[in-house]
């Protein structure tokens, strides 16, 4: 009698991507990085965002004016992940994260990896949402084609590097309370009675300019997101809200009619909502490249 062979089971991935909930991404994401939550304080409640409460409903917590906080994972919420990881049989973690200039979640990835069995390299892609999202699943699909742990790591920084992202929100208010804008600059925004137009530069948040009205400032996205998707060679382009739904998929749809190229509209995660507030508008876009991952 002829001894059957098992089919043999596929090797485990030896390198996998970790990022965050800050990274923006479309829901019901499969096979890319694995995320980990920050955390939300509504009063004296916490949630794990983006499982137990969706930016939405955030949204119109913060404009009924509900105390709202945020804060990142714990380095034991990542040793955790790691450690998940390393039981499936992955070898190397690449963790890429929100710009260390506007919250310690990369610092306490870090904390992590310095304390993990596992081969683990935190990164600070200087950026957010979508810049962060494109980074991260960019690298995923580099380590699923084989890459090791260091050509991944390269990659999510060769992505995130080219990202721009753009937002019009209705007051600099959220901003300067959180600490993530100047006092200087938020008083200018608020004193002259304008909807700002901010960028991310450099992981930091900075005031770009300033336009009278919302319909003015989605203008404004519309031109400068479709002069980034011009100068790409391999653009991927993302609309986000916060709390305003139909006016992200109308820009949406006009920035498609304008530059033909495909555009993610998702909510901004509730970590950032909170801190740019109801109404804000974002696009983000970044190049993939030539890169064949």
């Amino acid at each position: 009698m002829r001894n059957r062979r098992r089919p043999s089971r596929p090797a485990p991935q030896e390198v996998r991507v970790v990022t965050d909930s800050t990274a923006c991404l479309p829901a019901g994401s499969t096979g890319g990085p694995v995320v980990v939550p920050l955390r939300v304080l509504v009063g004296d409640e916490a949630y794990a965002e983006g499982e137990d409460i969706t930016p939405d409903r955030l949204a119109e917590l913060v404009s009924e004016g509900e105390q709202v906080t945020t804060s990142q994972p714990s380095p034991e919420a990542f040793a955790a992940v790691y450690r998940t990881l390393g039981e499936q049989g992955v070898r190397s973690v690449v963790s890429v994260h929100l710009s260390g200039a506007l919250s310690g979640t990369v610092g306490s990835a870090g904390t992590a990896a310095a304390r993990s069995p596992l081969q683990v390299r935190a990164v600070d892609s200087r950026t957010a949402a979508a810049g962060l999202g494109f980074a991260a699943r960019a690298a995923a699909e580099c380590a699923a084609a084989g890459a090791d742990a260091t050509h991944v790591a390269a990659r999510a920084m060769e992505v995130a590097a080219t990202a721009h992202a753009v937002f019009v929100v209705d007051t600099l208010e959220h901003l300067r309370r959180g600490g993530r804008l100047s006092g200087p600059a938020a008083a200018l925004g608020t004193v002259l009675g304008v909807k700002p137009i901010l960028r991310l530069s450099d992981g930091a948040i900075e005031l770009a300019q300033r336009v009278r009205t919302r319909a003015a400032g989605a203008e404004r996205l519309l031109e400068q997101a479709a002069a980034f998707v011009a100068e790409a060679e391999r653009p991927v382009v993302a609309v986000h809200h916060f709390g305003a739904h139909d006016r992200a998929l109308a820009l949406a749809g006009r920035l498609h009619t304008r530059t033909r190229a495909d555009v993610e509209v998702t909510p901004l995660s509730a970590v950032l909502g909170v801190h740019v507030g109801p109404g804000t508008l974002a696009v983000v876009v970044a190049d993939l490249g030539d890169h064949a991952h």
